[in-house]
């Protein structure tokens, strides 16, 4: 009834005195492990080799090496991340030359199968338009695609990305076999038809949805830039 009636008193005075608090914590013993925050703000007491005082400095460190490693981690992390998006970005810069260096749509059709999947790091590049079931103005190398496969694939999205999936042979042609995870950039040439970048790897997680689209869309702005330029005469 004595630490009941002192910790009435302290709330009536507004003030806690050592043995209030001493009490308390005795009568809960798990306050500072629901509350482990706490425990930075203490100042410990020197090390005590016996007796029944618990030493808090070792949790104290133990606690502040974890928070160590975390950030450790996160640092690493964004480091390795950092890296990544810089050899990525890269990558992409020497597809965009190379496709612009291509000279015409013969030379667009070889720099995609050819030359993308090692600047790309993938393992199959092709690329398609829908020109129906008419004869294919398009030279060798180009995937004549069904009119509305597109849409159907892509609705009104313009890029795809795909992990653990099959390569679809309309896409990727004799090298849907190699395809464990794609990239489909859509291609709107003004007023030509409507054609796709595809880009398959071995990797079921080469492309995955959480991956950014923007570099993807870029170089798809380029090769709709040299079809423009290079597509057959009628």
């Amino acid at each position: 009834m004595a630490r009941k009636s002192e910790t009435a008193n302290a709330s009536s005075t507004g003030s806690v005195s050592d043995e209030q608090v001493a009490a308390f914590l005795h009568d809960h013993p798990e306050f500072l492990v629901d509350h482990p925050e706490l425990i930075t703000t203490l100042t410990l007491p020197a090390r005590f080799d016996a007796g029944p005082v618990v030493d808090l400095q070792q949790h104290v460190i133990g606690r502040l090496r974890e928070e160590v490693e975390q950030l450790r981690g996160c640092a690493e992390h964004l480091i390795s991340t950092s890296r990544s998006n810089m050899s990525t970005q890269t990558r992409t810069h020497e597809a965009a030359l190379a496709l612009l260096d291509a000279g015409s749509m013969t030379g667009l059709a070889r720099v995609v199968a050819d030359d993308l999947p090692g600047l790309l790091d993938v393992d199959v590049a092709t690329i398609g338009f829908e020109t129906g079931e008419g004869p294919s103005p398009l030279m060798a190398g180009i995937l004549t695609l069904p009119n509305g496969l597109l849409d159907r694939i892509l609705g009104d999205g313009e890029v795809m990305l795909r992990a653990s999936t099959t390569g679809d042979p309309a896409l990727f042609g004799d090298g849907a076999g190699l395809v464990s995870s794609c990239a489909l950039v859509r291609l709107t040439p003004n007023g030509l038809p409507g054609g796709v970048i595809a880009l398959g790897s071995r990797n079921e997680r080469g492309f995955h949805n959480s991956q950014g689209t923007e570099l993807l869309s870029f170089l798809a702005r380029i090769v709709e830039d040299c079809v423009v330029r290079w597509w057959p005469a009628a």
